[in-house]
């Protein structure tokens, strides 16, 4: 083993509006370290981060959060109030089921109910 991770990283053109977004969705208190550099810490996982990039979000994410919850429609509904976008319809499969979100900036991820 190298080491074990200290957090996750987002590249984004606002990390304070993505760390405010990200808080209300997993808990945690956003905080800004300068302008340019965010964070929140959510309750039993690692520190998120906000890292601003001058270039815009151009191709679908290699990586992404799925966020665990007892109904996915509601937590769709929810997820929407506070600013995120529906992306297709709600997958099942032998795993469970997901619906495919977007972040304020475009960011894809999933609230996910395991079967």
């Amino acid at each position: 083993m190298i080491g074990s991770i200290d957090e996750v990283v987002m590249d984004c053109s606002n990390p304070e509006a993505l760390a405010t977004f990200w808080a209300a969705i997993l808990g945690g208190e956003p905080r800004g370290r300068d302008e340019s550099w965010w964070y929140v810490v959510p309750p039993g996982w690692s520190q998120l981060s906000f890292q601003k990039v001058p270039e815009p979000k151009s191709v679908k994410n290699r990586l992404h959060l799925d966020v665990r919850v007892d109904d996915i429609a509601a937590a769709t509904t929810l997820a929407e109030m506070l600013g995120a976008r529906r992306s297709g319809e709600v997958h099942h499969d032998t795993a469970g089921s997901f619906q495919v979100l977007l972040d304020p900036e475009g960011n894809e991820w999933c609230v996910v109910r395991p079967a």
